[in-house]
């Protein structure tokens, strides 16, 4: 919420020309603007906009290394079932689902929490899937240097739900594999765990 919250403070002048180009969209299509429903959806949006693309101005880096721990653990890490949402670059449609990460730490551990703020600064720009999960992957392996990194992503895609071929239960799936996951061995155990139910 605070980063909304700067988004008005901070972005004023961004707002307002956001906010300018979807009242023009609005009455392109045929709608009137000043009708009691809409008159507050121009500066909506442009504020929802700016929210979701709000990764552009984060540093996926910096996120890392600020909490980045020696340590001698060098099993795997894996953190499964973290939501994502994203925004299709081709129609700037919503397509949304959960990434599986793993790593195999190399004398540095990371924080559990910046795994999914990672993920959320390469989600929340104009993206592809295939894109996104390699984002996610190169950075955390540049970044923490591990002996291996592995990134699945399943998701839906609005702009095959709503329009387009209309399929409404598809679901894409990618994955990116570096270090120690391209031995197959090593793969098969991480897509066995994130497939499980540990309870």
């Amino acid at each position: 919420m605070a980063s909304y919250r700067n988004l008005e403070e901070y972005n004023l002048e961004i707002t307002d020309e956001v906010k300018g180009q979807f009242s023009s969209i609005i009455d392109e299509i045929g709608e009137d603007v000043s009708r009691e429903g809409l008159v507050k959806t121009p500066e909506r949006a442009a504020k929802a906009m700016l929210f979701l693309t709000q990764g552009y101005k984060q540093d996926a880096v910096k996120i890392l290394q600020e909490a980045m721990f020696k340590e001698s653990y060098d099993d795997m890490v894996i953190i499964k079932d973290i939501e994502l949402y994203s925004l299709c670059e081709h129609h700037m449609l919503p397509f949304f689902g959960k990434a599986h990460i793993a790593y195999i730490p190399n004398g540095h551990i990371v924080g559990l929490s910046k795994i999914p703020r990672v993920v959320d600064v390469f989600a929340r720009r104009l993206q592809v899937q295939e894109r996104l999960t390699h984002d996610i992957l190169e950075c955390i392996n540049d970044t923490l240097k591990p002996k291996g990194v592995a990134v699945v992503i399943e998701a839906s895609h609005m702009c095959m739900m709503m329009r387009g071929v209309q399929k409404q239960n598809s679901v894409t799936t990618t994955s990116g594999f570096r270090g120690q996951f391209e031995k197959i061995e090593t793969r098969n155990e991480f897509l066995k765990l994130i497939s499980s139910k540990l309870s």
